[in-house]
Parts: structure tokens; sequence; C-alpha cells
């Protein structure tokens, strides 16, 4: 891809693990450019993501960095050729880069782990309570800017209902349920929404009520996309700068950690589900 070009989050995921293996075998990026035959700004541009390697390449470099894990050299190997255009790119320009980012994360991922505290996961919103959602960003968004953001967010649902379903897990604290946006008609289509989604095969939804009690991070939401290998495993959470990634090993532990602590606090999913019919007949 040409340097000018914004890379993706899985060319910089690619060029970041690149950096590490060769980081980890104590070599230089001119060290690294020599024995590749090539010169220390393409190092640099691989490594940024701004340039993709071919397999080749990529597999000679592992073995310059002396990488014996070879899960991880096919995982990479995989990922390799430059940028490939998926349904997002169509909204490229359009709407945030960073959720574009959030598309594309989705869209490789083996598994899907959420936690939502004070909205409803992105994946299951209905196109009026997304609506609702993107109307109240301050300073207001232009109505096509609104409506091409909705478009996008149910776009992103195709990982879950299309031919390749991922294996999903979320979890929702109560005040995510109770939350009314769009007013109380549109609060009670989503609820009913999401009772339908929770029916798949691939879906598992637990529920948190504000009796169960506090748990970690209970103030923020997260979204744990597996990958193929899990040195390539990704976090993202929302933040009023746009979305924020999370890739360090240590960083990751800490998230599964949290997930996991988080998931021991909620509802069984059969209890769930009788948690959010309660809360449907209650609103």
């Amino acid at each position: 891809m040409a340097p000018g070009n914004v890379p993706t989050i899985r060319q910089r995921r690619f060029g970041l693990e690149l950096r590490r293996l060769r980081e980890a075998a104590g070599m230089s990026a001119p060290a690294a450019a020599a024995a590749l035959g090539t010169d220390r700004t393409n190092i640099s541009n691989i490594e940024a993501g701004r340039y993709g390697i071919s397999e080749e390449r990529l597999r000679r470099l592992a073995s310059i960095y002396e990488c014996n894990d070879q899960a991880l050299i096919d995982t990479l190997a995989s990922m390799t050729g430059g940028r490939k255009t998926g349904w997002w790119d169509e909204y490229r320009g359009k709407v945030p880069p960073g959720l574009l980012d959030i598309s594309e994360l989705e869209h490789y991922a083996t598994r899907l782990r959420t936690m939502q505290t004070s909205h409803l996961p992105g994946l299951f919103q209905t196109e009026d309570h997304a609506r609702a959602m993107f109307e109240l960003v301050v300073p207001k968004l232009p109505r096509l800017e609104v409506e091409l953001r909705v478009a996008h967010r149910l776009g992103r649902q195709r990982v879950i209902s299309g031919d390749a379903p991922v294996p999903y897990l979320g979890i929702i604290h109560e005040a995510a349920l109770r939350m009314q946006f769009g007013g109380r008609d549109v609060a009670r289509a989503q609820l009913r929404h999401l009772l339908e989604e929770s029916e798949r095969d691939n879906v598992t939804l637990l529920t948190i009520p504000f009796a169960n009690g506090g748990f970690p991070m209970a103030g923020e939401s997260i979204l744990y996309a597996e990958a193929e290998n899990p040195h390539l495993d990704t976090v993202h959470m929302d933040s009023p700068a746009g979305p924020l990634f999370f890739d360090l090993p240590t960083q990751l532990e800490n998230f599964r950690l949290r997930l996991d602590l988080a998931e021991r606090v909620a509802l069984t999913a059969k209890q769930s589900v009788e948690f959010i019919h309660l809360i449907l007949k209650e609103m």
C-alpha cells in the first residue's frame, strides 16, 4: 500500500507484532533490513503498517528473528499481502476511521466477549435505538452522518447473524438495560430484539443486576476480540476522543481477568433472559 494511506487496525497490529519479534531478538531495524536485503525505511514502514509484505518475506523475517512459534508465524502469514477490503470500506471517508477499525476487528475475530455498563452492545441495537444514540452526540451530528453511522452499525451485526457467525458472549449491566434511548416504545422494542437475539446458538447474554453489587471496571465498556492466535487478541474501549485499542500481553491478561470476574458476578444465561423479561414488563 502507498505510505500516504492510513493503515487499518489489522495492518497496524501486523506491523506491531513484527516489531515485537525483532525487539525480542535483540535486533536493530538497520540490522533486520540488511538481513532481509532492504533498507531501514522499508522495515519502519512495515512495522508501522504502512507497507504490506508477501508471505515469503514474512517467513524470512521470522527466520531472521529466530521465532520458533510456528502457530504465530502461520497466523501472521495469513495476514500478509497488504490491505484486504471488507464491507466496511464503503463507509471509508464517511464515518470516523475508528468505527471502521471496530468493524475490521469484529470481522476477523474468532470469538467476541463484551461487557457493557451504560449502553447495549452495538451488535444488538435496533435501528431506532442506534439512531436515538447518535442524535445525542455533542456537538450535534449532521443528519446524513447520523444515518451513515446507523447504517454502519447495522452492517456490523452480520458478524453475529451472517453465514459464519462469530461466537459471542456479552455481559450487560442492568443500567444499560433500563436506559430508554428514544423513549419507552423504542426501549421496549429494543429489549424484545435483545431477547430474540439471545436465542441464537452462537450468542450468550449474561446480565448483572444492581443488586449483585460491584465488579472490576464497573464503569467501563469492553470489547475483547479473540484472534486465531492469542498473541493477536485486541481490546477496544470507547472514549470521548474516539476508540482506544489495547494489545500488550499484560493488558490482554488483565482484561481477560476482569471479564472473567464480571462473568462470575452475572446471572446465568437462563436467569438473564428472565431478568430482561422482568425489566421489559416493568417498562
